[in-house]
């Protein structure tokens, strides 16, 4: 009897896996990691990291001193600390949610804290978007080119 409960049971928990895919947690990430978000930001910060929806950045950084603002691709460019705004952080324990896929771009809007390299860029990623189809491989060479056909 005890077997049949047990294999009962697996079959429920192979079932569930089978139709429940494994979902993918979300991450929390220090921008910055233990130099937070100051002028001694490691510019290379975010460039083994893979965000995707759901992430959400945590910035850290002395309140006053600093601030978290997200621009479009332009301003960012050009460290255009007037130019076009999306939203702006500041209490200096600020978390972003990653909510929607594409690029996100961040500076400090202090006086030249951008040219100095407090700036991010992050790609998100959609993880329920279908993946990229693979291009048709190659067709296969002439089968007369370079072949010599005596014995």
């Amino acid at each position: 009897m005890a077997s049949r409960q047990v294999l009962f049971l697996a079959v429920v928990v192979a079932t569930a896996i089978a139709f429940f895919p494994a979902t993918t947690s979300a991450m929390d990430y220090m921008v910055g990691d233990s130099h937070g978000w100051t002028l001694e930001y490691p510019s290379n910060w975010a460039d083994d990291k893979s965000f995707k929806i759901g992430d959400n950045l945590v910035f850290m950084f002395p309140k006053d001193k600093h601030t978290v603002t997200e621009v479009d691709g332009p301003a960012f460019r050009a460290c255009d600390r007037q130019g076009n705004t999306l939203r702006t952080w500041n209490s200096g324990n600020d978390t972003v949610a990653l909510d929607r896929a594409g690029r996100r771009w961040f500076f400090c809007n202090v006086e030249n804290h951008c040219e100095r390299g407090m700036k991010l860029l992050v790609n998100v990623a959609d993880p329920n978007a279908p993946a990229p189809s693979s291009p048709s491989p190659p067709p296969p060479p002439s089968s007369s080119a370079g072949i010599n056909y005596r014995a």
